[in-house]
């Protein structure tokens, strides 16, 4: 196991568990390639912090990878919105690109 997540593994068994820890738990196995196990952390992310738009924007990546399709969909409107509400125009744009790949995918038109 890499050192990273065995670092944040003992951060979260030793009681610590906030937004930022859950974030860096799921890019590290996103970059591990296990999505199943990095959206599980970034779903808790999104609950610790409902408007970190870069744990929704990861969360959206994460169930993409899984092919989870309609899932990773919500997760990008849902950053979008967080996002937009914050200014994060940049983020927003990412997301958007991405939300309309899987709209493509599950034959859904813009605004559906």
């Amino acid at each position: 196991m890499p050192e990273p997540l065995e670092n944040f593994l003992a951060m979260l068994a030793s009681g610590r568990d906030n937004a930022l820890l859950r974030f860096s738990l799921g890019n590290e196995y996103l970059k591990q390639g296990d999505a199943l196990s990095a959206a599980e952390h970034l779903r808790r992310a999104v609950e610790h912090d409902p408007n970190y738009s870069a744990a929704w924007k990861l969360l959206g990546r994460a169930l993409t990878d899984t092919e989870a399709w309609p899932e990773a969909l919500a997760a990008y409107q849902q950053g979008i919105a967080v996002a937009e509400a914050r200014g994060d125009k940049q983020a927003a744009k990412e997301m958007g690109v991405f939300a309309r790949r899987i709209e493509k995918q599950l034959g859904l038109k813009s605004g559906d």
